[in-house]
């Protein structure tokens, strides 16, 4: 899955993620706010994609437009308000085990910048810890292992091929 097609399954999964909208030349994003403006693509390289990181709301609509222009066929450009994270993160599941991985801040710190504050391994009944052990409370382990269950379940198809999600 690429990120094209994990927006538009993040937002039919009903759990909770980023309320991105679709942009267009007529989109009007509220000037009280800072914007992420961000590209997908359908086919190809969809790594190292332009995007525009808490912008005024006239920035991010000119960065909408020029990206509409470049990747407005067979591409995705999306808008949501900017956040700030107080932690942030990636999970990758397959049939095996689940991975944590988590950054104090914006996923930006992670992604693009490879810092980490901790990783988790659940495999079966053992857990691997590096890094942060209290990174997570026991609260927020417990509230992302419930997401994780309903993952496993929407996607078991998946992970009977031995992919990874």
């Amino acid at each position: 899955m690429n990120k094209y097609s994990g927006f538009y399954e993040l937002k039919a999964l009903n759990i909770p993620t980023v309320p991105w909208k679709r942009f267009q030349a007529g989109s009007v994003l509220d000037k009280r706010y800072l914007w992420t403006i961000r590209v997908a693509v359908e086919n190809g390289n969809d790594l190292g994609l332009p995007r525009a990181v808490g912008v005024t709301a006239e920035e991010a609509h000119i960065k909408g437009l020029e990206f509409l222009r470049k990747f407005g066929e067979g591409g995705l450009v999306i808008y949501y308000p900017y956040f700030i994270a107080e932690k942030s993160g990636v999970v990758d599941i397959n049939s095996r085990r689940t991975v944590i991985e988590g950054v104090k801040g914006d996923l930006w710190n992670l992604v693009s910048h490879g810092l980490k504050d901790a990783t988790i391994v659940i495999e079966g009944t053992d857990n691997f810890f590096e890094g942060n052990r209290n990174f997570l409370s026991g609260d927020e382990m417990n509230e992302i292992l419930g997401y994780l269950n309903i993952l496993r379940g929407r996607y078991r198809n998946i992970f009977a091929e031995g992919k990874s999600l």
